[in-house]
């Protein structure tokens, strides 16, 4: 004659298990959505800088006479504090290009974690560089491959 053993607890091992096999999943599910929301930022801030550099590239288009002078030649830091009103008033090509320098580096701050930009003319050909921290943990390098500034760099040249 055969005694039943019983297999007390056996089934709640196996609810455990499933458990953390679960959770596990989950977690990596988590993870690459995660992954996922940070590629679609950084895309999104891309795509913002691509505009805002050919932005100030068309600002120049409708100041060739500014250009020619060479008004746009070394624009950089910081703009004038109050810079000329070229919407409601006249102004001369160096008044327009001081304005459209203010105006950009605005829309570079306000759309740009840490959004910096700079315009160099040399022989016809502009240089715009938009300069910003990608994914906002201040690390990376600056366009000249050091890293002061800590931050990603596009540079796009212009024929104008």
């Amino acid at each position: 004659m055969q005694l039943k053993q019983h297999n007390a607890g056996f089934t709640m091992i196996e609810v455990l298990v499933t458990m953390v096999i679960l959770a596990i999943g989950l977690l990596g599910l988590a993870g690459m959505q995660a992954n996922g929301l940070k590629s679609n930022h950084q895309a999104y801030t891309r795509t913002q800088v691509s505009q805002l550099a050919y932005d100030m590239g068309d600002r120049m288009r409708s100041n060739m006479a500014g250009v020619t002078a060479g008004n746009y030649s070394s624009l950089s830091g910081d703009p004038a504090t109050s810079p000329p009103n070229c919407e409601t008033g006249a102004c001369t090509p160096a008044n327009m290009a001081t304005y459209d320098y203010a105006k950009w580096d605005a829309a570079l701050a306000s759309n740009l974690p840490k959004g910096e930009g700079s315009v160099a003319v040399a022989a016809g050909i502009s240089t715009i560089t938009v300069m910003w921290d990608d994914d906002g943990n201040g690390t990376g390098t600056d366009c000249d491959g050091t890293a002061a500034d800590n931050l990603k760099c596009f540079q796009v040249e212009l024929q104008l």
